[in-house]
Formats: structure tokens, C-alpha cells, sequence
């Protein structure tokens, strides 16, 4: 039982002396590259730059204990900071140590909702967040990141917006107050990153670009002249502290909450499955990590962390670098501590510049081009999911984007199931195929007294009407009148009570109209339903066949079925 909820117990008494190296490597490089990550995360939320290393020293030690994939690298990550900025700032707070407070809370709340999820096995969620409500919603949210930079590089004082027409309205007011040598830092910040990132990334460009910034403000005395810059860091581990706020906030945070729980595990089991492919000695278990990353929020809240999940661009880095386990992630969580102990006042000089063009590099890279112009190409009608998930997060809001991104994508599931394809099907000459006779127009043969359908999707109050629509239009032209339908229902999975009163009344005007209503190939989940329903007495126990060829000899010459095929068409639980 405990290696369930712990799989280091699972793995780390079978640790080889071989990974060792690669775990090192890896741990060293994602916690260099933490720290100003991590810092420029937390400017993303709203929040002072050491938070961002708090949440990046408790959440990855719990995860490393907690969860299943052996390279996910916990911690802040620029989606949801900006959605703790958009939720928050949207919120009337009365200062800054009320909105920590709030951050703070947020991810007790929101770890909360997690390990709630993942104990009632809930992980089956993530899947209503198609990947085309997915590539919108990260590609305008990478843009309102991007331009939520643009004041740490202009070096203005630019309100804060969820939305980027509100951005670019403010900034044509304050052309004229952009402080040069910060928007030089930026830019060469940026060039910098661009290029070590198609160098090599191993490269520790983030780390590089921190270092030159703090020289140049140092030694040239930039902060003079006007270049803002990080200053004190206050230095020690965090602290234990119960996350505190007024309980009539709940309401308010509660949407905000469910939003961050379901978007955060979406982006580390994405990013978790991803790596998973190339690591055939473990098996992501999606109830486990929404219970991993859940606990390491809960507990991460009570050490000063803010909202935490598996960020893509480290879990890379730290895959490439050679992780083998969680060891590596424990290893960077050391490396935080250690700069948190003695290094902060190496940060002082840091230029805000700085960071706000690593985050800059960091979200652009999330937008995608390539696969909005696969489904242009291929499936319109997700094209246009996708377009309107990207503007709605774009131009309204971030929540908004998402929530209106997966109830639409569900509508489009909704008006899919309620017309699915049905075909008319026709026997191959020469065999006991039967194949849909648009397709295989010369290959059919077509007894005119005998019409054979397949519906292609679980019959429910949905489609019942469309099935009934459907299958009387094929009668109607037909060139005679048929003598049996033959309904071919191996897609049929379900038959909801709806569809059953359907089927009663259809099969009865039929029967009136001298025409046969029987089933082939039904499976076995059907037949208990029809046999519960009372539909099987309907139909006629001889009307049920194993295969379609069975229904077909009989329909045209009455051939009796055999004890067999009575009993296999036939059986129920």
C-alpha cells in the first residue's frame, strides 16, 4: 500500500550505481536553471522574486517521494502564475501581503482539490481538455504573458491586463516613458537566450544571461540611471506558516482553484506521458500524480509556495541531462537551498529586464503554428475550436478562454454523437463481407429485399431521432419495399431507456408494414440491455444473429441458426 502512494520505496532499493551520473548532472543543471526561472515565475504571479524559489524547493522534494514519473521537474511554471495574477488581480485586495496571503491559500486550495481528485480516481478528467482547447488557450496565454513583460523591459510602470488589447492600449500612452537602457538590456538578453538555445540546449543560457546582467548593472552603475532591479532577496529557507484568509473569500477562489487544479495537472501528465515514451522501466499513473502534485502544493502552501505543477521546459532539460529517478529533482531542490541559505545577495543587481526577457523566450516558444494549420488543412471544424478557445482567451480573459474552450469542445462531442455516420452496407461478391456501398460501389451485391445498416455510435435521447430519421429515409429509397432490416450493431454500445421506447414503437410500424427487424452482431454489454429492457421479446429472439452473413441466409431463404449460434447471439450475463 505504501509503495502506492510512495514509488521511491518502488524504486530507490533497485537504485544503480550507473545512474548516479546522470542524476547529478541533471539535478545540477535544473536547479541552476531554477533560480532565475523560478524568480521570474514569481514577477509572472505578481509576487516578490523569492517566492518563486520557495516554490521550488518543498513541491519538488514531495513530488520526487509521491509521483510516478522518474523526470518531471516540479515547480512554478508561467501558465499558472499568470492565472494566479488574472485570478487575483481580478480580486480587491488591500496590499501586497494580502495577495501573498491569497497566492499562498490558493495553493493549499487548489492542492486540496487535487488530492481530492486523485483519491475518488477522477484523473479520467483531464481528458475533456481536448488538445486543439489545449494549443489555443497556450498560445494566447503565452501572448498575454509575453506582453505582460513588456513593462520589465520597457522599464515602465505598465498596468497589468488579462487581456493583450489592454496592454497595447497602455503602451501607446507610455511611448515616451521607456527608459532605453532597459529595453538594450532586454533586447540583448533575448538575442542572447536565442542563440545558446540553438547552440546547445544544455547550454545554461538563463543562467548566463542572469550573470552578464548583474555585471552590467554593477559595474557600469545602470540602476542610476533608472534600470530597475531586483534588489534584497531575503535570504534563509521558508518558514512553516498555516496559510491564513478571510473563509469569505471561498467563494471567490473556489472557481480560480478548480480552474489551476485541472490546467496544472493537464500540463504535467501531458509533459509526464511525453517523457514516458522513452522510458519503458515505469508507467505514468494519472490518479497517483494528481495525488503526488496535490500533496505538494498542500504541503509546499504551508513553506510559502505558491501554485506549483511539472513545467515542459525543464522536465527537457532534465531528461536530456540524464535523470533516471527522482534523485535528480532532490539534487535541485538542494541547489535551490543552498542559494536561498547563501547566494541571495548575489541577486541584488539583477535587472527586472532580465527576467522578463527570460520568461518572454520561455512562453513564445509555447505558441504553436504548425498544428492549427494541420487542422486547417484537415479538420475544419477543430480549426475553428482552437480559434475561437485562442481569441476568447485572448481578448476576454484567461479563465474565460479555458472554461468556454472545454464547454464548447463538449457541445462539438454533443452535436457529433447526435449525428454519427451510418451507412448503408452491401454483401463483397464471392464472400461474407459486408461493406458500406458508397465505398465499395463496384464490389457489392445488393438484394433489394434485404436492407443492412450499421450506425455508428451508441444509441442514446441524443441520436434516437436521428437513427429513426435515417433508417426510414433508407427504406423509403429503397427501389422496393424490403422485406428485413438488418441492423449490424457491433458499434452500438449503449442503449439508453430513451433509445429503448425508440426501437419499441419503430419495430412495431415496421412489423405493420411486413418488414423484419433483426440484429447481428451485437456485443455483449447490448445484449444485456436489450435483455433487461424487455426489447428482446420486441425483436424476436430468432431475429439475433452472430454474424451478419447469418442474418442475411436467413432474411433471404429463413436458414434455421444452430444450437450454437442460438446461444452466442443470444447470451447475457
Amino acid at each position: 500500500m505504501l509503495k502506492k502512494y510512495f514509488p521511491i520505496l518502488d524504486w530507490l532499493p533497485t537504485y544503480q550505481k550507473k545512474y548516479l551520473s546522470g542524476d547529478i548532472s541533471a539535478g545540477v543543471t535544473v536547479g541552476i536553471m531554477l533560480i532565475p526561472q523560478g524568480m521570474a515565475y514569481a514577477m509572472i504571479a505578481g509576487l516578490p522574486p523569492v517566492f518563486g524559489l520557495y516554490a521550488s524547493l518543498i513541491p519538488q522534494i514531495i513530488y520526487a517521494l509521491m509521483g510516478t514519473s522518474r523526470q518531471l521537474a516540479v515547480g512554478p511554471v508561467a501558465m499558472d502564475s499568470l492565472l494566479v495574477a488574472s485570478g487575483l488581480g481580478a480580486l480587491a485586495l488591500s496590499g501586497i501581503e494580502e495577495y501573498i496571503a491569497m497566492a499562498i491559500f490558493l495553493a493549499l486550495f487548489m492542492g486540496l482539490i487535487q488530492l481530492l481528485l486523485g483519491v475518488l480516481k477522477m484523473g479520467f478528467l483531464v481528458n475533456f481538455l481536448s488538445k486543439p482547447v489545449i494549443s489555443g488557450f497556450t498560445s494566447a496565454a503565452a501572448l498575454i504573458i509575453g506582453f505582460s513583460q513588456l513593462k520589465h523591459l520597457l522599464g515602465t510602470n505598465l498596468e497589468r491586463s488579462n487581456e493583450v488589447h489592454g496592454y497595447l492600449q497602455h503602451i501607446t500612452y507610455l511611448f515616451d516613458q521607456i527608459n532605453w537602457y532597459t529595453l538594450g538590456i532586454g533586447a540583448i538578453a533575448i538575442l542572447i537566450l536565442k542563440i545558446l538555445k540553438k547552440v546547445n540546449r544544455k547550454i545554461p543560457a538563463a543562467l548566463i544571461v542572469v550573470t552578464l546582467g548583474i555585471a552590467s548593472v554593477y559595474l557600469f552603475k545602470l540602476d542610476d540611471f533608472g534600470v530597475k532591479i531586483v534588489e534584497e532577496i531575503p535570504d534563509g529557507l521558508p518558514t512553516f506558516v498555516l496559510p491564513t484568509m478571510d473563509f469569505s473569500r471561498i467563494s471567490e477562489l473556489l472557481p480560480m482553484a478548480l480552474t489551476l487544479s485541472l490546467i496544472a495537472f493537464m500540463e504535467a501528465i501531458s509533459v509526464a506521458k511525453a517523457i514516458e515514451v522513452n522510458h519503458k522501466e515505469y508507467e505514468i499513473d494519472a490518479n497517483q500524480e494528481l495525488v503526488a502534485l496535490g500533496t505538494a502544493n498542500i504541503i509546499g502552501s504551508l513553506f510559502q509556495s505558491y501554485p506549483t505543477t511539472g513545467g515542459l521546459s525543464r522536465t527537457a532539460v532534465n531528461d536530456q541531462s540524464g535523470a533516471k529517478t527522482g534523485v535528480a529533482a532532490l539534487i535541485s531542490a538542494f541547489i535551490v537551498g543552498l542559494t536561498l541559505l547563501f547566494l541571495t545577495p548575489i541577486f541584488y543587481f539583477l535587472p527586472n529586464a532580465i527576467l522578463g526577457a527570460i520568461i518572454m523566450v520561455a512562453v513564445f516558444g509555447l505558441i504553436d503554428l504548425k498544428y492549427p494549420l494541420k487542422l486547417y488543412k484537415n479538420r475544419k471544424d477543430e480549426f475553428f475550436l482552437l480559434l475561437i478557445t485562442f481569441l476568447i482567451t485572448l481578448f476576454v480573459g484567461i479563465k474565460e478562454g479555458i472554461l468556454l474552450g472545454v464547454l464548447i469542445s463538449l457541445l462539438l462531442l454533443v452535436y457529433r454523437t447526435s449525428k454519427p455516420h451510418m451507412a448503408v452496407l452491401g454483401k463483397i461478391k464471392n464472400t461474407d463481407y459486408f461493406k458500406n456501398v458508397s465505398r465499395f460501389t463496384d464490389d457489392v451485391e445488393q438484394n433489394k429485399k434485404v436492407v443492412v445498416i450499421r450506425f455508428d455510435s451508441q444509441l442514446y435521447f441524443g441520436n434516437k431521432d436521428y437513427f429513426k430519421r435515417q433508417l426510414l429515409k433508407t427504406i423509403n429509397k429503397n427501389p422496393i419495399k424490403p422485406e428485413a432490416i438488418i441492423i449490424k450493431a457491433e458499434p452500438i454500445n449503449y442503449i439508453d431507456s430513451s433509445a429503448v421506447f425508440m426501437l419499441e414503437i419503430l419495430i412495431e410500424e415496421l412489423k405493420e408494414q411486413g418488414i423484419k427487424v433483426m440484429f447481428s452482431n451485437v456485443i455483449g454489454p447490448t445484449r444485456d440491455i436489450i435483455q433487461k429492457s424487455g426489447l428482446l421479446e420486441k425483436i424476436g429472439k430468432e431475429h439475433f444473429f452472430v454474424n451478419t452473413i447469418d442474418a442475411y441466409h436467413f432474411a433471404l431463404n429463413q436458414t434455421p441458426k444452430s444450437k450454437i449460434q442460438d446461444k452466442i447471439s443470444l447470451q447475457v450475463k
